[in-house]
């Protein structure tokens, strides 16, 4: 299957589960939102908001290497793992990426930018790509 509509079948998924990488290579999984850009980018490309100094973007700083799968809010997996690799984005392309999270999400996901606001940490945008 293409890294095109295997993105396309998550698409359709309110979570995912992405396992990032400890340094001895232990797999660490957490359940989060994401947002697809299916036609602007080649390739298609995934987006995932998350604090700055969170242990996921702290894995991914290190270890750009990720894995990825649909999942229910709990993470429990509802299809295959994909290989994938993951980078925080800035500018112009951070901004796509929180406006894809913003228009799936809605409210919610403005609640989330909010209370981030309050406790005032950082934020990061992920773009996840098929490795």
């Amino acid at each position: 299957m293409c890294a095109a509509s295997t993105f396309d079948v998550l698409h359709s998924r309110k979570y995912l589960s992405l396992e990032s990488f400890r340094k001895n290579g232990q797999g660490v999984r957490t359940p989060v939102w994401f947002a697809a850009d299916l036609v602007g980018g080649t390739p298609p490309t995934l987006y995932v908001h998350s604090a700055a100094d969170s242990g996921k973007a702290k894995r991914i700083r290190r270890n750009s290497q990720v894995r990825i799968a649909p999942c229910d809010s709990r993470g429990r997996l509802l299809g295959d793992w994909i290989d994938a690799r993951a980078e925080i984005t800035a500018g112009e392309e951070a901004g796509r990426g929180l406006r894809l999270l913003s228009t799936k999400y809605k409210l919610w996901m403005q609640l989330v930018l909010f209370f981030s606001k309050l406790k005032r940490r950082g934020d990061v945008i992920f773009a996840i790509r098929p490795a």
